[in-house]
């Protein structure tokens, strides 16, 4: 088995797709109308073999919109060049939380997302 998918919720599917293209780059793998409200909409990044599944929240799901790991980064995002990464995501307009820290594990930024999702930047230490 292979993790394939995560969920994804958003308030709107096009605003979405619009700031994970613009912002890191993503790119729509497939987007099927389901009915009149919903889609079935998979976006990733280049290389990636992990989709982010969007999901149009509705009526109580609204209230979670942005929570994704309860206040806890809850995305990954691995580069090969931090600062290269950092500056386009800063000049797409992308918030970043704290300044770049020197991990064990590599170079890692907290940013988030268009709904307050929090995410690392992150380039690994090489071995």
């Amino acid at each position: 088995m292979n993790l394939t998918a995560i969920t994804y919720l958003v308030r709107d599917y096009d605003e979405a797709i619009t700031w994970l293209s613009r912002c890191l780059d993503f790119e729509v793998v497939e987007d099927t109308p389901l009915s009149a409200t919903k889609r079935w909409v998979r976006i990733m990044s280049p290389g990636s073999t992990v989709c982010l599944l969007l999901a149009k929240a509705e009526d109580d799901q609204l209230q979670f919109i942005g929570k994704a790991a309860g206040g806890r980064v809850a995305y990954f995002m691995h580069t090969d060049d931090f600062k290269a990464a950092h500056n386009k995501m800063t000049k797409a307009g992308v918030v970043f939380n704290e300044p770049l820290r020197h991990e064990s594990y590599g170079t890692v930024a907290v940013f988030q997302d268009l709904y307050g999702n929090l995410w690392d930047l992150i380039e690994p230490t090489r071995p």
